[in-house]
């Protein structure tokens, strides 16, 4: 990526804001974080990372406040409670003070170094970025077992019958938004579970935001919290939500953040 990115802007002090949700992520959140501020520490810009705090039972929040203390680039979002992917996600999106904002799994299933494919379109004028693992198939290592697969295609076939979406992977964790765009869209947010995902790439479409879907690296997690045979049915009654919310006017009003 270029160094056209400043480490400052008018009225934003933060280049890069990089939001991570965790719930129970203890073990994995020390490794997770000094991946990320490793890599965003040599880049030049400057950046904050927020972690999001699901309602943790475990050590997760104590974790990231004794980072903060060795990084002071590492600041902690506790939830009311555990409320799910989405409500996570927003919280910590409508919070952040960068320029640009991208977030990612706490897993990180897509390394942190692929930020700047995400970064790169957004300096471009695009609004919106999604990462996504059905441009490049090749990309992907270790790939999910076949009926991971099954259901993916088979949702995603869903929300293109439902909400029209061009989009061929909705679901990948890791999507990049320019600020007044990240504003626009995850104030008016309201799936607060898995669905979440369409949700933001219907809402980028409504208010007439540039929406780039672009290849992105990835790894199977078999530790992954989505489980297809309990989610699935859920994510599609989200589908049905998202038509049912915009058809009564329950985007055109936005949040109290």
């Amino acid at each position: 990526m270029s160094n056209s990115i400043s480490s400052t802007t008018s009225g934003v002090g933060v280049a890069v804001s990089v939001v991570v949700p965790a719930f129970n992520e203890a073990e994995r959140l020390p490794s997770t974080l000094n991946k990320i501020v490793d890599f965003l520490a040599a880049r030049p810009y400057s950046y904050e990372v927020i972690v999001v705090d699901d309602g943790s039972t475990d050590a997760t929040a104590s974790i990231v406040e004794k980072i903060y203390q060795q990084s002071g680039t590492v600041r902690l979002i506790k939830n009311p409670g555990n409320r799910g992917k989405g409500y996570a996600v927003r919280n910590g999106m409508l919070h952040a003070a960068g320029q640009y904002l991208v977030f990612s799994d706490s897993d990180l299933s897509t390394p942190i170094e692929d930020i700047d494919l995400l970064l790169s379109p957004l300096q471009k004028g695009y609004d919106v970025v999604i990462g996504s693992r059905a441009l490049r198939p090749d990309w992907i290592y270790p790939r999910q077992p076949l009926s991971r697969q099954l259901v993916g295609r088979v949702f995603n076939y869903c929300v293109r019958g439902v909400t029209f979406l061009a989009i061929q992977d909705t679901q990948c964790g890791f999507k990049g938004f320019r600020r007044d765009a990240a504003q626009a869209i995850f104030s008016r947010q309201r799936l607060t579970g898995f669905g979440f995902d369409v949700e933001l790439a219907y809402l980028a479409r409504k208010y007439g935001f540039r929406l780039l879907e672009v290849p992105v690296h990835w790894s199977n997690d078999l530790a992954t919290k989505v489980h297809p045979f309990r989610d699935g049915p859920r994510m599609f009654l989200d589908l049905l939500r998202i038509r049912w919310n915009d058809w009564s006017g329950q985007y055109k009003d936005t949040l109290s953040t």
